[in-house]
């Protein structure tokens, strides 16, 4: 090497930190020792895992320490590598790879030694170098213990602050890998060391798309950080397949090596149980309090009548069990009482009685009106809807006029009879209850089913217990006794003088066919309370003329009717109100009024008998 040219590398090694305590005659020594070597750009100066004997300096240009992809940095003019190599002969740890064309000086490791060995002077300049780098590292190890003791310190406090925080907290990065849980999301989530693995398997599909799609629309917003509310509750579906409703807020934080999200949930299932809770029991005590509303009073079932004696013995014998009752008897016949009866004295007792009827209703609501329905399953269905069946949940559920159901959901009550379950209105999600079923029709609906108008599976179905409550007309004396006890109620209730009733009373009321049976019954004690005077009513006046007491002078030829002719006369009275008042049912001048029985009996006559108005 030519004389300038060992000066200008003598003096240039000098400011080389390795080299930094070397004596300039020393350098000029390692001068003889070192050769040149050019790389052009992306030639390789040596691979990872080669054999290490040498060290090189950079003359000019650039290089870049890698393995494989991974860049670890770069080094240029004036930077040493591989200084390991000239005191043993490990294997290098990573590859260098010129990024542009690059001059380097290389010692090899015999050279080195050599030197070491001839040159007291080099050995003591790099001994004095490695003494000075031994120091500061000493300097760097207390700094970093004492920094990793004030780390530890604030990593304790933080954790401390994670670990106990109730809401579940979850750490991940742009690919979804959670780097980070608590306690909470420990238990949440069911993994006691869920990191590493991908957020979006611990959600349903929805929850998963809501999470994705939040996330990659702030990666293509560029968006460095962000807090916000989920806008939706999401499930989490643990390890355990355990499903919870979560509330929470998504946050996101920025570094040089990427983007990291936290998200913090709080299960709500417990609120959501007692929310649910309430709405049920405020629905069921808004409908209790319109059952206590439509009661017209509060007397039972009376009687001393053998055959209504009997049905107070079947009321004994099945009010205990659970088996599904079907109550037979014409309209106004106290059905309803008995269902009442049964309930009351069942094991259901404090449970509710569900009372629905299932002709008053039309056709396109009453499978919403039983089953409930969810919000958007039909047009108008602007909320959810709970059914009567999960409002009757551990109680009774009263069918009354089971009959009118539409055959197309007969289907649907025999699936709750047989399995106890049902699907709501616009919902895939069986509800499971555990439902008393008691149901009433004035129809044969063995004939019903016959005719193709009433499923026979449901029909058997229905008809394990039966009861056939008797007309008024066929309860001899009870007539009588219900009167007195009806005018007893109505009298206190209306704060009039209790009126009361005279043999020819007594006889008039008794011999009435009572079409109508103990509600036509009820509604014309109620009339003959309010227009009493002084305790006492016109009778003659009040109960239908062409039911009247024959006068004794006049001998007419006592004639039994058949109830196929009874029904006959019914409807042609019927119609003639009905043409009277030009086919209006309800109101002050409406053919209920015209033949003093409610609207909704009347409704149900038409219905019954079959009568339509003509076009």
């Amino acid at each position: 090497m030519a004389n300038s040219n060992k000066n200008s590398i003598s003096q240039f090694l000098s400011t080389i930190p390795f080299f930094s305590e070397i004596s300039n005659a020393s350098l000029e020594h390692l001068c003889d020792v070192l050769h040149t070597e050019t790389f052009l750009k992306n030639e390789t100066v040596f691979r990872k895992d080669d054999v290490g004997h040498a060290m090189y300096v950079i003359l000019n240009g650039e290089v870049k320490v890698h393995e494989n992809q991974y860049i670890y940095g770069h080094l240029k003019t004036g930077d040493c590598f591989g200084e390991y190599a000239l005191i043993d002969n490990q294997t290098r740890s990573a590859s260098i790879t010129a990024t542009q064309k690059t001059d380097v000086l290389k010692i090899d490791r015999h050279s080195f030694l050599d030197l070491m060995k001839t040159d007291s002077g080099f050995a003591q300049g790099i001994l004095a170098v490695m003494i000075k780098r031994h120091r500061e590292l000493d300097n760097i190890q207390e700094h970093l213990a004492s920094s990793n003791k004030a780390i530890e310190i604030a990593n304790s406090k933080m954790s401390g602050l994670i670990n106990g925080a109730m809401d579940a907290i979850i750490m991940f990065d742009s690919n979804f890998k959670i780097l980070l849980t608590n306690t909470s999301a420990n238990t949440l989530l069911e993994n006691q060391d869920p990191l590493q693995r991908n957020v979006l398997f611990f959600f349903d599909d929805n929850s998963a798309e809501l999470i994705e799609s939040l996330v990659k629309t702030n990666l293509n917003n560029n968006t460095k950080s962000f807090n916000k509310y989920l806008p939706d509750v999401v499930k989490v579906i643990g390890s355990n397949t355990t499903e919870t409703l979560n509330e929470g807020t998504i946050s996101k934080y920025s570094t040089d090596e990427g983007a990291f999200y936290t998200l913090i949930l709080r299960n709500i299932e417990e609120r959501l149980i007692a929310e649910d809770t309430i709405n049920l029991l405020t629905k069921q005590t808004e409908y209790l309090e319109e059952e206590i509303q439509e009661l017209t009073s509060n007397y039972g079932i009376i009687t001393e009548d053998m055959s209504m004696k009997q049905v107070l013995n079947q009321i004994h014998q099945v009010a205990k069990t659970d088996a599904t009752v079907l109550i037979y008897g014409e309209t106004g016949t106290g059905k309803e009482l008995v269902a009442r009866a049964i309930h009351k004295e069942s094991n259901r007792n404090d449970k509710p009685l569900i009372r629905i009827n299932c002709g008053a209703i039309p056709a396109n609501l009453i499978e919403s009106e039983l089953f409930g329905h969810e919000k958007g399953a039909f047009t108008g269905a602007t909320t959810s809807r709970k059914g009567r069946f999960l409002l009757a949940d551990k109680g009774t559920i009263f069918l009354d006029e089971i009959g009118e159901l539409p055959i197309a959901l007969q289907p649907k009550l025999l699936r709750i009879i047989q399995e106890g379950e049902f699907d709501p209105v616009g919902s895939s999600q069986t509800i499971k209850v555990d439902v008393r079923i008691i149901a009433a029709t004035h129809r044969n609906l063995l004939e019903f089913s016959k005719a193709g108008k009433f499923r026979e599976d449901l029909y058997y179905r229905l008809n394990v217990f039966p009861i056939e409550v008797p007309p008024l007309r066929k309860r001899g004396n009870d007539i009588y006794i219900i009167a007195t006890e009806m005018l007893s109620q109505f009298s206190k209730k209306l704060n009039k003088p209790i009126v009361n009733l005279s043999e020819a009373d007594k006889t008039l009321l008794t011999t009435y066919t009572w079409p109508g049976n103990v509600r036509e019954l009820q509604n014309l004690i109620e009339r003959a309370v309010i227009i009493s005077q002084n305790g006492s009513s016109n009778w003659q006046a009040i109960v239908p003329t062409n039911n009247n007491l024959p006068k004794e002078t006049t001998k007419i030829p006592e004639k039994i009717l058949t109830a196929k002719e009874l029904s006959v006369l019914e409807k042609e009275n019927i119609l003639k109100a009905l043409k009277l008042t030009k086919w209006k049912i309800s109101g002050k001048h409406g053919a209920a009024a015209l033949l003093q029985i409610p609207p909704t009996t009347l409704a149900s006559k038409i219905k019954a008998l079959g009568i339509e108005r003509p076009i």
